[in-house]
């Protein structure tokens, strides 16, 4: 079933056209482990019920938006170091193993990009003080604000220029 009241954080449109949704999102500590399972439940589940209201023509007469997904970790010891994996009945894959929350962050990020989930995502690392004042550090090139930029903005200019 797809929801009706699910907002995206930034919706671009035109002439009453879906060009574009972005959920931003952001994390700081002290609850990694929580928060990470959260984050990827709801990143999967809101990318599946987007696709699904536009299967079922929810935003007609648009053509296939563009999804992104925006992510700023704090950087800091909890979010950088190697977290312990349990496995009380299945093996966690090695990917997963001894990594840490900025790492899952990248897996995650990656596999929704290339699942096609999303169209592109940009991950973003920045300590407390350094936030503050727009400091950030990307972790990977794939994952980079020009990567994701280019990405929408490629796709909002096709589209538009479709109309």
């Amino acid at each position: 079933m797809v929801s009706s009241r699910k907002k995206c954080d930034l919706l671009v449109i035109a002439d009453g056209k879906l060009l574009a949704c972005i959920e931003f999102k952001s994390q700081i500590g002290p609850s990694f482990g929580n928060n990470f399972n959260n984050r990827a439940e709801e990143a999967i589940g809101n990318a599946t019920d987007l696709w699904a209201a536009y299967r079922e023509g929810a935003f007609k007469p648009s053509q296939r938006p563009w999804l992104g997904y925006f992510m700023l970790l704090e950087e800091c010891p909890a979010s950088t170091k190697p977290v312990r994996s349990w496995e009380p009945y299945f093996r966690v894959f090695p990917e997963f193993q001894g990594a840490s929350y900025v790492q899952k962050y990248q897996l995650l990020l990656t596999k929704l990009m290339r699942e096609h989930l999303y169209d592109a995502t940009c991950f973003i690392l920045s300590d407390r003080d350094g936030g503050k004042s727009g400091v950030f550090r990307e972790s990977d090139p794939e994952l980079s604000y020009q990567s994701f930029i280019h990405s929408l903005i490629g796709r909002v200019v096709a589209l538009y220029k479709m109309k």
